[in-house]
């Protein structure tokens, strides 16, 4: 499996963390979206792509393991008293996805190389905030990191497989983006957001 922090190209900020910390509810509410959003990604590549037999198998498990997940987070807001309320995106996920190509294989690539980026970022936050957190959350944080790590993988493989050559120079190129996102003021504190400005 490759490793996911030689992949990203910056460390979750401490600021971020602290951040996460004095906003616990708004880190579950969209802790939550952010599972159902990328059940959603990997639904709508297997309807788009119905011609790619390991892109459906890897997504179809992919669906069922981050709707598990977003059933498991909704578990423990109710738990917690904390509401599934409505609140908005933050600027991540469309920060990456203004610099896809339009045009197939080339945004098929682009759209897998950024879940690949996704999913290291969401894996690499888990396993960087686990220790700061209740033992509840901590287990629960924890116990995801095999899954995150296993879907990181699955996109970054499709990616090499279906481009026509090498992609080194996309994976730069949403890494260098990526980075920004992460470390540059972020007024809106997200799962996903930046540093907290």
């Amino acid at each position: 499996m490759p490793d996911l922090h030689q992949f990203l190209r910056c460390t979750t900020p401490d600021a971020w963390i602290a951040a996460a910390l004095e906003r616990q509810d708004i880190l579950l509410v969209d802790h939550a979206n952010c599972e159902k959003k990328a059940a959603s990604t990997a639904l709508n590549l297997m309807f788009r792509y119905v011609d790619r037999g390991d892109l459906l198998q890897k997504m179809s498990r992919l669906a069922r393991e981050e709707l598990r997940h977003f059933e498991q987070v909704l578990a423990i807001m109710k738990a917690r008293n904390i509401d599934y309320v409505h609140v908005t995106a933050s600027r991540y996920a469309e920060g990456l996805r203004k610099h896809m190509r339009k045009q197939d294989p080339q945004r098929l690539v682009d759209v897998l190389i950024i879940g690949a980026y996704i999913e290291a970022r969401s894996c690499e936050r888990f396993e960087k905030l686990a220790p700061h957190l209740d033992e509840e959350l901590e287990r629960f944080y924890t116990s995801l990191l095999r899954s995150e790590a296993r879907h990181f993988a699955d996109y970054l493989k499709l990616a090499r497989q279906y481009a026509d050559g090498c992609i080194q120079d996309r994976i730069d190129f949403f890494g260098a983006v990526e980075a920004e996102l992460i470390e540059s003021p972020d007024p809106t504190f997200r799962f996903h957001s930046g540093t907290p400005a």
